[in-house]
């Protein structure tokens, strides 16, 4: 293995990138960053029936407004490319011709038809489905013959199944795997293409990966791919194998789970750090929660990592620390962050000024858990609410939305004048006996249409004098 660190996140592109596959993303950029390491980015792409032609693109997009930044993979380069897998054809035929020579592997001509045939067979038994090896023990002349007949075949890895292999992995210590329980498995396809487990094994060795961190349901096929690098005489790697990620359900997360896809949540208004943070505290604990990714570089710890059972995806926390994001990045960056989504919108938020916008985000951010929230928070400032004093009258009673109005009508001539308004109006509420949430819930109301929500003092400097006038003026308003 390596001294240096390198590690490689290997989406395949199979559809677009979700909350999974970022968490790995992140969990590698890490990592590499934490330990002076390197960090792949290596595209998956030998299933080609499943591949889906945007998403090579789209996943590249996606990791770069995140600022998961990789060091070597497609477009960047490096020394150990091509990144695509579906380049490395002569690479995987190097590899699969010195298997051959070294008699690590042999020629399979069983149909689709005849294994599941088998399969059913064995599972009515009662035992486990495995590989019979019935091509294992084929004679070179009925090999040639099969061949000469035009019969197509896979190349199948010989497993040695008196052996015991040994992994080391980094939540649960030292694996053993008892090789007579596995089958003897594909490295490649009937067209002649290699499957995940063979390229995947030649990548990460080849590009001298020294730590593999991907998902738990890759736990299974480890034994298989640790088979392979033992057979060639290849150091194996360490792993980690993240928990997996389930809904309020307990179920594995889903496409059918709204936050799974990443684009759904980058057009719900979430943050890309916003994204990384969340998805990077859970399973574990941090002091602080609210962190950069700086910060997470320089605080998460590898060196208590558990094998805890699946993660429960918690949408509300999501909402929460993005909240907590929007709080905290600066406001002429939420500026260009929020007028995308405001002008979609409110077609009026087309001619409001960057230097307006920004005074009025001033006011009202605290309001905003995603980015999409602007429009709602916002649409008072451009459009004059439709009251209904009733509304008034059965918040907060008759005779006490009665004396608020007439305060407001007494003192409306001083609205240019806003805390000598104030000042008299509460000293006046006060007088009649009235608490300061209904003397401030009515005026929040007639000026925004809801009852709660931003400052009174906010509303006065964010709305102009004779806007508060027109909404305050009862004869107009109600």
């Amino acid at each position: 293995m390596s001294k240096k660190i390198r590690v490689r996140f290997a989406p395949s592109p199979t559809g677009f990138m979700h909350i999974g596959n970022i968490r790995i993303a992140l969990m590698n950029y890490v990592f590499a960053h934490q330990k002076s390491g390197t960090c792949v980015l290596r595209v998956e792409d030998t299933d080609l029936e499943r591949n889906v032609a945007e998403a090579s693109v789209s996943l590249i997009k996606m990791l770069r407004w995140l600022s998961l930044n990789y060091d070597e993979g497609p477009v960047k380069g490096g020394k150990y490319g091509p990144y695509i897998q579906s380049e490395r054809t002569s690479i995987y035929k190097k590899y699969l011709d010195e298997m051959i020579q070294n008699q690590l592997v042999y020629r399979c001509f069983c149909t689709r038809e005849e294994l599941e045939k088998k399969r059913e067979e064995q599972v009515a038994a009662g035992l486990p489905p495995r590989y019979d090896r019935t091509c294992l023990y084929l004679s070179d002349d009925k090999i040639k013959e099969k061949i000469e007949a035009g019969l197509s075949f896979i190349w199948r890895f010989k497993i040695n199944q008196e052996s015991i292999i040994e992994i080391e992995t980094m939540e649960r210590g030292v694996l053993k795997f008892d090789m007579k329980n596995f089958s003897d498995f594909a490295v490649t396809r009937s067209d002649g293409s290699v499957t995940f487990l063979f390229s995947n094994f030649v990548d990460d060795h080849s590009m001298k990966i020294s730590h593999v961190i991907r998902g738990e349901d890759h736990l299974s096929n480890t034994a298989m791919q640790a088979a392979l690098y033992v057979a060639c005489a290849c150091p194996l790697p360490k792993f980690w194998h993240l928990p997996m990620l389930c809904g309020a359900d307990g179920k594995k997360l889903s496409k059918r789970d709204f936050g799974f896809g990443i684009q759904d949540l980058k057009d719900a208004g979430f943050l890309p750090m916003a994204i990384l943070n969340y998805v990077a505290i859970l399973g574990t604990s941090f002091e602080q929660e609210i962190q950069s990714l700086g910060e997470l570089v320089s605080n998460f710890n590898f060196e208590n990592i558990s094998s805890s059972g699946a993660i429960k995806f918690d949408m509300e926390k999501l909402r929460w620390i993005n909240h907590k994001w929007i709080e905290r990045v600066a406001i002429s960056k939420l500026v260009e962050l929020v007028k995308p989504f405001l002008n979609d919108q409110i077609d009026e938020s087309l001619t409001l000024s960057d230097k307006k916008l920004e005074f009025i985000l001033e006011k009202v951010r605290t309001d905003l858990k995603t980015l999409v929230d602007i429009g709602p928070v916002l649409c008072f400032y451009f459009k004059r609410p439709i009251v209904d004093i009733q509304e008034i009258e059965e918040k907060f009673g008759v005779d006490k939305t009665k004396f608020v109005l007439k305060i407001i009508k007494e003192n409306i001539c001083l609205i240019n004048k806003t805390e000598q308004f104030l000042d008299i109006s509460k000293k006046q509420a006060k007088d009649y006996g009235l608490k300061l949430n209904v003397f401030f819930g009515t005026i929040r109301y007639l000026l925004t249409g809801r009852f709660n929500g931003i400052s009174i003092h906010d509303l006065f400097e964010i709305l102009p004098d004779e806007e508060l006038e027109a909404r305050l003026n009862i004869k107009n308003s109600i």
